[in-house]
């Protein structure tokens, strides 16, 4: 009814009243952004004026898929110390079924030969909370077998509001969690050899600094409280030879209960330092050692040495992990974050990431910014420009992670085999 009066009133009046221009197509009009489905199909469509809208999309805007989509199953886990629980699920969520493991090699084995015997298809994902701590032989088990494993995060409070908690949800929460995910951006677990030996290496110079810093910071109270020569030596550096004279030292004759402690307790003290010194300079020497075996060269560029390098392999982990260098950037705390306002353009640290990572990308700059002429020739420009410190140990720390990020992928990408002639 609405459209014949428009008519009428148009061919009655056409100068006051022109008959409207309907678009043949509402994307002509404007510049659309094509929401993303239930499918997320993540791919932006940009149209222009005038444009022809049956035309193809390019080929950089083919949509991805996500996981649900290229598999016939999905299978999760919570680990605990003890057992797991395990839930097959098809691919939209609907569970086949769930079952409880115990957390060893028997258990393992029993739930691949459970997963193979109520599978729905051969294309099967495992989404795993805590693959490298209680889920670490499960994973193992499973990637033996030749399941693809991928990291499920922990549920959050807001995941959990109004569920409750028990293990076959958590099991289905992982599942749920994979299905969610893009198929060419699976979180997959960290890798094992020599990066794990590198990680437990780095483990055990940590506890042996700290512990060795405390003992070192209680020796010097204790030569602080002696004689002068005791204090004398407190001031200083507590180099192997004054550790060494402080093992040799001789309780004088007479000496009280209190001066007897207190040169016992020294003595201690004196020879714990010097050992964790001597651990210490061995671990160095075998972090050296595994990381010229899986990135030659890496230690010969300025301001990376063997601690600093092997923290950064096992944060990197594997090629495929971190998909750019932007992203092993925000990895490592040190991607940008603008803080801008008005006419103020600038940028901050980040602070979040592995701090880990973080801390020795920051000890390569400090030491580069000391030492390595190209670093220091930037550090002048980059001053006169009007930044300050911070701003430029930013930006070098953000051209060391690019360079790492190149240099372990380089090294570190798996080998692809020569074309057959």
């Amino acid at each position: 009814m609405i459209w014949p009066l428009w008519r009428a009133l148009c061919s009655t009046c056409p100068s006051r009243l022109p008959a409207p221009a309907w678009p043949t197509s509402w994307l002509d009009q404007k510049h659309v952004r094509a929401s993303v489905t239930r499918h997320r199909y993540a791919t932006t469509v940009t149209i222009q004026v005038g444009a022809d809208v049956d035309r193809p999309l390019r080929k950089d805007t083919r949509p991805v898929a996500m996981l649900a989509e290229v598999v016939d199953g999905v299978i999760g886990a919570d680990t605990h110390r003890d057992t797991n629980q395990v839930e097959i699920a098809y691919p939209s969520g609907a569970v086949i079924a769930t079952r409880s493991f115990s957390n060893d090699s028997v258990g393992h084995a029993e739930a691949l030969a459970w997963v193979f015997e109520h599978v729905p298809g051969p294309r099967l994902v495992m989404s795993i909370e805590g693959t490298r701590s209680y889920g670490a032989g499960l994973a193992r088990a499973a990637m033996a077998a030749g399941i693809p494993v991928i990291e499920a995060e922990q549920p959050t409070r807001k995941t959990r509001r109004g569920r409750g908690k028990s293990d076959p949800m958590d099991a289905h929460l992982a599942v749920l969690y994979a299905l969610r995910l893009d198929a060419v951006k699976l979180p997959t677990p960290r890798a094992d050899g020599d990066r794990e030996a590198l990680r437990i290496l780095l483990c055990a110079r940590q506890e042996l600094t700290a512990i060795s810093t405390a003992q070192t910071n209680r020796l010097k109270a204790m030569l602080r409280d002696g004689d002068d020569v005791d204090r004398r030596l407190a001031r200083g550096e507590l180099t192997l030879t004054t550790l060494s004279e402080l093992v040799k030292r001789r309780m004088p004759r007479g000496a009280r209960r209190e001066q007897a402690i207190r040169h016992a307790e020294i003595r201690r003290l004196a020879v714990a330092v010097r050992d964790a010194g001597r651990v210490l300079k061995a671990n160095r020497a075998e972090l050296a050692v595994i990381v010229n075996d899986l990135v030659p060269g890496l230690t010969e560029r300025p301001g990376i040495g063997p601690v600093s390098a092997a923290q950064a392999i096992v944060s990197f982990s594997h090629a495929g992990r971190c998909h750019s260098d932007a992203a092993f950037a925000k990895l490592a705390g040190t991607s940008p974050i603008e803080v801008s306002s008005g006419q103020t353009q600038r940028h901050r640290l980040n602070r979040g990431g592995d701090r880990a990572l973080n801390k020795a990308i920051h000890t390569i700059a400090r030491t580069r910014m000391r030492s390595d002429p190209a670093t220091r020739a930037y550090v002048v420009r980059r001053r006169a420009e009007g930044k300050s410190k911070r701003e430029i140990r930013r930006c070098i720390k953000r051209y060391i992670a690019r360079q790492l990020y190149r240099a372990l992928t380089a090294a570190m990408a798996p080998a692809t085999a020569a074309p057959s002639t």
